[in-house]
């Protein structure tokens, strides 16, 4: 069947809906930006407002006859090679949870790459599902993390036969990509699904010199943020399906239970849009990009004090298996400034918003949507920078443990420590006890601490260290880290995995 990359089913029937001047007494409440608040309608200009409809009984009948958005979503499955696309308006921290629902239920066990984003955790939270935590690789030396390998997971399943498929993570916020195909081999010899988080990939399919996009690499489900490397809105993302080992009906009714039935005509028309623009336009554009970061990541190696990571940093043996040059990740070692002080110091002279943030590097993310002005902008940026650096360097220092401390045992399944009786501790006391709640350096957003780890001295030092230096810790809950929330002394619960 010859399939029409020239369309766009969201965007047309919101056209339509204009054209024919229709008069909803449904929600939204706004009314088509008439009863919307004068100094909202005044920033937001009315077009978000008359773009704003229902889906069903909007874009489409209450029957929804016109399929429009099922049109959209075979669209997408067609421009990525999957079998099967969803689309999501509760952006890729639903879509994970959904396509771990649909492999692994409470209390079976799922391969889950340590590095994994916190949206990962929250939904070993939902489910119970019991997290097997696969070792990622760990560059000591700069202290990351890059997608286990797949004997990583070879070993994982040797130990665990039981378990009921895996999970990782590809590719990182830093760039570093999985040999997904090795992996999706090793799941596959145990007809295990493979899930790959892919939220940071949505431009992979589009040129052949970047590393392979899931779908094509064997994987099952496939998860991806268009919002992030893609020009869709926030919170627009999609999960994609392919072979026989997840039915799709059993995988729409895992996100039936998570979605909204509210979805936003606005973010679908994003992910309608955005799919049209790549196929038709998506190697002149994502070259483009590329061309513009190789300039840009010489221009920035040009100044004294700075390194930007690239492929000789990230691959390697016992390395990440491939690279994306987009992500412009910058080392300021060499200035002696913490990333957390560089990046306030970017925004705030500047007008310019780093990406990733740690205790040495910060993040420049390049997309399709970048030209020459904006590069020369973030030049000159980094260029004040390093003239300002001597005055920015100094400051609490980042206690960062090596590979081997920043690991603890996962005592409890996470939904038993987070659910079950728990109590607050002065840090100084916590290590030892069994941790009820995540903390998470955000970005990138991994969880240092997971619930149901018991907690080691190295990660509360360097969580508090981090803290004081500038690190961002969005989920515990006592926001200043005096105290942390712990599994209650005495609590007889389940011991599923201790100190596994």
């Amino acid at each position: 069947m010859t399939v029409d990359h020239t369309r766009a089913p969201v965007l047309e029937a919101l056209a339509e809906y204009r054209r024919e001047g229709r008069l909803a007494f449904t929600p939204p409440g706004h009314k088509q930006a008439r009863g919307a608040d004068p100094a909202v309608r005044e920033v937001l200009g009315d077009a978000v407002f008359l773009g704003d409809v229902l889906v069903t009984a909007g874009l489409d009948d209450r029957l929804t006859r016109g399929r429009v958005l099922q049109r959209a979503q075979d669209l997408m499955a067609d421009a990525v090679h999957a079998d099967h696309t969803f689309f999501s308006t509760c952006g890729s921290s639903l879509s994970v949870k959904a396509a771990m629902l649909a492999v692994a239920g409470p209390h079976e066990k799922l391969l889950i790459g340590r590095d994994a984003h916190k949206s990962v955790v929250s939904g070993l939270i939902l489910s119970g599902i019991e997290p097997v935590w696969v070792e990622p690789r760990w560059d000591a030396e700069r202290h990351l993390a890059h997608p286990p390998s797949a004997e990583e997971f070879e070993r994982a399943f040797a130990a665990c036969p039981d378990a009921k498929g895996a999970l990782v993570t590809s590719p990182t916020p830093y760039g570093a990509s999985a040999d997904l195909r090795a992996v999706a081999e090793v799941c596959h010899r145990r007809s295990a699904p493979l899930i790959v988080d892919e939220a940071w990939g949505a431009h992979l399919p589009f040129h052949p010199d970047l590393p392979s996009w899931a779908m094509d690499a064997g994987a099952d489900i496939c998860v991806t943020s268009i919002h992030k490397m893609g020009s869709g809105l926030e919170q627009g993302s999609v999960f994609h399906l392919r072979g026989d080992l997840v039915p799709p009906k059993l995988l729409g009714m895992r996100a039936d239970l998570l979605g909204t039935t509210s979805p936003s005509a606005l973010i679908f028309a994003g992910l309608d849009g955005w799919r049209r623009q790549m196929v038709l336009r998506g190697h002149e554009l994502v070259g483009g990009a590329l061309e513009l970061a190789a300039g840009v990541r010489a221009a920035i190696e040009e100044i004294d004090g700075m390194h930007v990571n690239d492929r000789d940093d990230f691959c390697g043996p016992g390395a990440a298996h491939g690279f994306d040059p987009l992500p412009v990740v910058i080392d300021l070692s060499g200035l002696g400034v913490s990333g957390f002080r560089a990046a306030d110091w970017l925004r705030a002279e500047r007008g310019v918003v780093a990406h990733v943030t740690d205790h040495r590097r910060i993040g420049a993310q390049l997309t399709h949507g970048d030209d020459r002005d904006t590069a020369d902008e973030l030049l000159a940026a980094l260029k004040d920078l390093a003239r300002a650096a001597p005055g920015l360097a100094g400051g609490p220092r980042v206690e960062v443990p090596p590979p081997s401390e920043l690991r603890m045992p996962q005592a409890r399944l996470p939904r038993d420590a987070f659910f079950g009786p728990t109590e607050d501790v002065p840090l100084e006391r916590a290590a030892g006890r069994i941790a009820a709640e995540m903390v998470t350096p955000y970005p990138p957003g991994i969880p240092a601490v997971l619930p149901g780890e018991r907690l080691a001295e190295p990660v509360l030092r360097y969580l508090a260290s981090g803290l004081e230096a500038g690190m961002y810790l969005p989920d515990p809950s006592d926001p200043a880290l005096e105290t942390i929330r712990v599994v209650a002394e005495g609590d007889g619960g389940c011991a599923d995995g201790d100190d596994g």
